[in-house]
């Protein structure tokens, strides 16, 4: 009854600590859940930074066509500009040019009326994310449009949702694959065998394979309509197929058809020499005259090892060239595709995405060995160790391109702080800062391990276990030894005198009858041996995994890999949010351009009062600048009596000075043109800023002033 309940126990162990592993799993989904549904949709990653006519503008007489400026280099459509009359009709031809940079423009039919125009456009940047926004511009005056300019938010709604979850689990897919096989091959060779780790490995492919075809299927809606009822269309799709972000797709299931035959010889023949070698080297050291057969049983194991060796190398080589095609596909189209330093940032991009994969992925297939591997094939310290000394040289590479990369999407101090791209970046910091802590104390738990009394636990489960083992084994043979018993028969026997065949007939059917039921007895026998071995071995399986779970070394690590997978999880669902946020240099420059925007639009006029000090000094000085922007510009001065009259003076001057660039003061002298009005044609603005316009009134030969005042301009 004992032997019976032993096992039951054991189960109840390992099903409690099943349950707190589901438990805590759940827990970190319930968090990514938390973090992914926080995230606001994927925000575009080029900048409008410029537009002919800018935002807001009065234009004196309708353009030809309209252009607008991006950031970055952006793929356009028939219909990717359109701009809008006020009353809602296109006027545009609805083809949009290259103009040479990254200007696009749009050509815009003739006979425009006057009014306000709205211009709208939806783009994919370089990166591969969609951008979309409107503006408005007048001709003549502006005037009340029936465009309503709301924000079609692109990139967000359900297919927004569908296309970053199936982001966040084509990274998972990576990882799992990508690390899992290289856990096995430079760490653990023995784990080629062991089916949960077979189970990760081939879960990762299949995760990475299925979120692939879902982007692949998504990707037309998600930089178009949004419609879910689009995501089926063959003639989108088709249109993904002919773009960056298609043909890097189109990669990846290439190179996971190739993964998937690398798997299946890991798994398959690799695995298999890797159990016929220990089966070998089991033989061997059983039989004690096995080394006494001769050489050829050794130059048989050189072979094999050398095969075995080859056979590794082969596997290596083939896997290495296949993941970082794999990291390649993110590579070629997002953040590293484009901006500043292109053709180093890719390749640094694919030694970043292999480590984290070789990282975290191997994190996995060490917590799935800890607590899933059988108790026959469990980890080793050494195995350990490695991987521990493989984690160490993917977190250093990690950091050096992760600075890099950084500096390239930051920019400055100011971005890493005031945008979500750069407050994504410091959470991501602190969780990698977590994570590294929890593997140093991983790296003690290792260290323990490896120096525990491995000898002296072993002694004691075999002495405990000894009982058992032998009562199996004096049972097996027994029992076989009862039911293979042979019976002889003379050969003389078969041949017999007429005479006397009856007797032996009648003898023989005796002797078989009680042949019969002594197999009978022998085979239930037997049957009850075998159960009774079977329950010994459970028994004994039962207590080495007891044995081995109560190692306090092995157990810390288990705890302490299991936090780290926990944190790597969360980790993992930040960088995917991170990867689909504009990058925090790309947001400052737009934050730059609509402040322009909204504080300068159209016309600078200002007015400033004086007052020179001598009789009849007083007055109003209202200075005018068209189209206040960089460039030339027409200025008008208006000098006003306090009763709102012209007022006759002798001179007036003006001064320009932009004291964040320390330039200026640019000094102008405009021409008298009437009573109280003085201009001046082409004024030169060298750049945008928060400019001091000073302006000199001289109202007598002793009487004069200065006065200033602050303003926009471009």
């Amino acid at each position: 009854m004992t032997q019976a309940i032993a096992p039951r126990a054991a189960a109840t162990t390992t099903g409690g600590v099943a349950f707190r592993v589901r438990a805590l799993l759940l827990l970190l989904l319930a968090v990514i859940g938390a973090v992914l549904a926080g995230a606001a949709p994927a925000s575009a990653h080029a900048a409008l930074t410029g537009s002919d006519p800018q935002q807001g503008a009065v234009v004196g007489r309708a353009p030809t066509q309209v252009s607008l400026t991006f950031s970055e280099k952006v793929a356009m459509s028939d219909d990717s500009v359109r701009v809008l009359d006020p009353k809602g009709k296109r006027v545009d031809t609805g083809k949009a040019t290259d103009l040479g940079g990254t200007t696009y423009g749009v050509k815009l039919h003739s006979g425009l009326p006057d009014g306000t125009f709205t211009v709208t456009y939806q783009v994919v940047s370089a990166d591969s994310h969609p951008v979309s926004g409107a503006f408005t511009f007048s001709v003549g005056a502006p005037s009340q449009t029936s465009v309503a300019l709301s924000d079609p938010a692109v990139g967000g709604g359900v297919v927004g949702a569908l296309y970053g979850v199936g982001r966040y689990v084509s990274y998972a897919g990576f990882i799992l694959l990508v690390g899992g096989a290289a856990f096995v091959l430079a760490c653990w060779q023995r784990g080629a065998g062991v089916r949960p780790v077979q189970r990760l490995v081939v879960s990762g492919w299949l995760a990475l394979t299925g979120a692939t075809l879902a982007l692949l299927l998504l990707r037309g809606s998600y930089v178009g309509s949004g419609k879910v009822g689009d995501i089926f269309d063959l003639t989108l799709l088709g249109q993904v197929l002919q773009t960056k972000a298609g043909a890097a797709l189109v990669s990846r299931l290439l190179l996971l058809a190739a993964g998937a035959l690398f798997i299946a010889v890991l798994f398959g023949a690799y695995a298999r020499r890797d159990e016929a070698d220990a089966t070998d080297a089991t033989d061997v050291s059983g039989r004690g005259d096995a080394s006494d057969k001769g050489d050829g049983s050794d130059k048989g194991g050189v072979d094999a090892d050398a095969e075995k060796r080859d056979l590794t190398f082969g596997l290596a080589i083939g896997g290495a060239v296949v993941a970082a095609g794999l990291a390649a596909s993110w590579a070629m189209a997002e953040h590293a595709s484009t901006g500043i330093q292109a053709g180093l940032a890719m390749p640094v991009d694919v030694l970043h995405l292999l480590a984290v994969a070789v990282w975290l992925g191997g994190l996995s297939a060490l917590l799935v060995a800890l607590f899933r591997a059988p108790v026959e094939t469990q980890i080793d310290a050494a195995a350990v160790r490695r991987f521990s000394r493989l984690a160490f040289g993917s977190v250093t590479v990690l950091a050096a391109t992760g600075i890099y990369q950084s500096w390239r999407q930051v920019g400055s101090w100011s971005a890493l702080t005031g945008t979500w791209y750069g407050q994504l970046l410091l959470i991501k910091i602190g969780l990698v800062a977590v994570l590294v802590g929890i593997a140093w104390i991983s790296r003690r738990w290792t260290a323990q391990l490896s120096e525990a009394p491995q000898a002296k636990a072993l002694a004691t489960a075999g002495a405990k276990a000894g009982a058992g083992t032998g009562t199996t084994a004096r049972a097996t043979a027994l029992a076989e030894l009862r039911t293979k018993q042979p019976t002889k028969v003379p050969a003389n026997s078969r041949k017999s005198s007429s005479g006397g065949s009856d007797s032996e007939n009648a003898d023989s059917r005796d002797s078989n009858s009680g042949h019969s039921n002594s197999r009978d007895s022998h085979s239930a026998y037997s049957r009850r041996a075998a159960q009774l071995a079977r329950q010994q071995t459970a028994v004994a399986t039962a207590r080495q995994k007891r044995l081995r779970d109560a190692d306090p070394a092995r157990a810390g690590l288990r705890r302490s890999v299991l936090a780290e997978a926990g944190v790597a999880v969360v980790l993992l669902a930040v960088t995917t949010v991170l990867t689909s946020t504009e990058p925090g240099r790309t947001e400052e420059a737009a934050k730059q351009v609509t402040s322009s925007s909204s504080q300068r639009s159209g016309p600078l006029s200002l007015k400033l009062p004086f007052d020179t000090g001598g009789q009849d000094g007083k007055g109003t000085a209202e200075i005018t600048l068209a189209p206040a922007r960089v460039g030339g510009n027409e200025m008008h001065v208006y000098v006003e009596r306090p009763n709102g009259k012209a007022f006759d003076i002798p001179e007036v001057k003006v001064a320009f000075t932009l004291k964040a660039k320390k330039i200026g003061p640019l000094p102008v002298t405009p021409d008298r043109i009437a009573t109280g009005h003085w201009s001046a044609i082409g004024v030169q603005i060298p750049m945008a800023g928060d400019w001091e316009i000073a302006v000199t009134v001289r109202t007598s030969d002793i009487d004069q002033t200065t006065v200033t005042k602050n303003a926009k301009i471009g």
